[in-house]
């Protein structure tokens, strides 16, 4: 009995993902890896910096992850509705992937890992740019 709740229960959490963002594509799961990956490197760097870890900035960092991911299932509703073939959806994927390489970027700057002075500059620039 437990095995049929476990798999009633994926087939129907699958249903949710497949109706919310259709298939799922290749820059999703990078989208959804870049997110860990800047979470835990953002992470690293308060205990690298010894700030002190924060419950309500992390909580609020997750918050934003997950806002992120609705603006995108509201993305592919929209590229649904109008016949489009995921480029709404596409380019909420690629703006928020562009957003993570940016904090990890930045979060690797703050633990001293090495990068090249080309890359610093850029992401600076971008910071200063608000």
């Amino acid at each position: 009995m437990q095995h049929y709740m476990v798999c009633s229960i994926t087939a129907f959490i699958g249903a949710i993902l497949t109706f919310s963002f259709g298939m799922w594509p290749e820059s999703l799961t990078l989208l959804v890896v870049a997110m860990g990956v800047d979470y835990v490197t953002g992470i690293s760097a308060v205990l690298k910096e010894k700030s002190g870890l924060n419950s309500g900035v992390g909580a609020w960092g997750l918050a934003k992850k997950g806002i992120m991911l609705l603006v995108i299932l509201l993305a592919h509703r929209v590229d649904v509705l109008f016949g489009l073939a995921n480029v709404t959806m596409g380019g909420a994927i690629y703006f928020y992937l562009a957003n993570e390489f940016i904090s990890i970027t930045e979060n690797l700057g703050r633990m001293g890992v090495p990068m090249p002075d080309q890359l610093r500059q850029a992401i600076e620039v971008l910071k200063n740019k608000k």
